[in-house]
């Protein structure tokens, strides 16, 4: 029998009731195991929007509220102390469907839920910012103190609901910001549009690694247990370290060319050449970040995976889980979702899952 994993409770601190929004998405489904081993009684709130998008075994259940973030009340959010703020459009192609829906949803609703939780009480509020931020910053490592540079309406809503929901800072309410690399790794909502992810599918489902820019931008690069690592982290953490703070999430090694990614996915691969689609020319969107920040203030926070090994393990679950091209270019890639269910009146104009 191997060794139980300390909870938090284990280790002095007290178990929290913890609300995790968008815990049905691709970060969710590997976040929430991860605090319910930690200790915390944890709540999902998802408006469902992404629900078919499975691949792989179920991810464990736990209460939840079907709702969209955008109308969350008082009474869904009394009784917890932390909020773990996921729930959102989760990149650059999704965002640029409706750049005006972006902002309602990453930055507006956000801002919104951060307000509600301070006026009920809720502690601390860890928000799922990203490193796209930085957009184009291509003369050398940036850390939290760097200008930003946001090339997309996603990364403006980014910038924008970091700085809307600081402003409700207090004695009693702490928020914290989580600036993600660039995730990859297997979870049950798999989105097959993340660099490594899609890289990898491509190669076992049409042999080719399949490079859409010319490979010289540079990506942090995070797997999504890290992550979810780096949120039960900061829960965790004591208050002076964290309260209204910036983290870069991610390994200041952990930052790649994608050609560097797309040779590593080949030699994981095979059977599989990288390509070059005809249409393949810089990206605007090249940054590398430093993530000492987060390794000196929380300790606690030691990620583990590697590019290499993530590859490899995102091509035995590929393989073990029967990817096909049809799921892999169809249900798994968000933005084909978005599109086939607007199309096929399943999804509404406002990106409401309809009944």
């Amino acid at each position: 029998m191997g060794r139980r994993l300390a909870t938090l409770a284990d280790m002095g601190w007290p178990v929290s009731r913890v609300l995790v929004t968008g815990h049905e998405g691709y970060i969710g489904c590997v976040l929430v195991p991860q605090l319910v081993a930690a200790g915390h009684e944890v709540v999902g709130l998802d408006s469902g929007l992404f629900r078919s998008c499975t691949i792989g075994p179920p991810a464990p259940v736990v209460p939840s509220i079907t709702k969209d973030v955008r109308d969350v009340e008082a009474s869904d959010l009394e009784g917890f102390d932390a909020i773990c703020h996921l729930a959102g459009l989760s990149n650059d192609p999704l965002g640029d469907l409706d750049p005006s829906l972006t902002a309602a949803i990453n930055h507006r609703a956000s801002v919104r839920l951060a307000e509600i939780a301070a006026g009920v009480g809720v502690e601390r509020f860890v928000f799922s910012s990203s490193c796209s931020i930085y957009g184009s910053s291509p003369g050398g490592i940036v850390d939290e103190t760097a200008p930003i540079n946001p090339v997309t309406p996603y990364g403006f809503s980014k910038i924008h609901a970091e700085e809307g929901i600081s402003a409700f800072a207090s004695d009693d309410f702490s928020p914290i910001h989580l600036r993600n690399a660039t995730a990859y790794g297997f979870s049950h909502r798999l989105r097959a549009d993340l660099v490594i992810n899609n890289l990898v599918g491509y190669a076992l489902t049409q042999g080719r690694v399949f490079m859409k820019s010319d490979g010289t931008p540079w990506r942090p690069l995070i797997h999504i247990q890290d992550i979810a690592r780096a949120f039960v982290a900061v829960l965790a953490a004591p208050r002076e370290r964290v309260h209204n703070e910036v983290f870069n999430v991610g390994l200041t090694d952990e930052n790649y060319q994608i050609a560097t990614v797309a040779s590593i996915v080949e030699q994981v691969v095979p059977s599989a050449s990288i390509e070059l689609a005809e249409t393949a020319g810089p990206d605007i969107r090249d940054y590398r970040v430093d993530c000492g920040k987060i390794a000196s203030e929380v300790p606690e926070f030691r990620p583990t995976w590697t590019v290499e090994a993530g590859a490899r393990e995102l091509a035995t679950e590929y393989q073990s889980n029967g990817l096909t091209e049809d799921g892999f270019l169809g249900r798994l890639m968000r933005i084909a979702h978005l599109k086939s269910g607007l199309a096929a009146g399943k999804i509404s104009s406002e990106l409401r899952p309809e009944s």
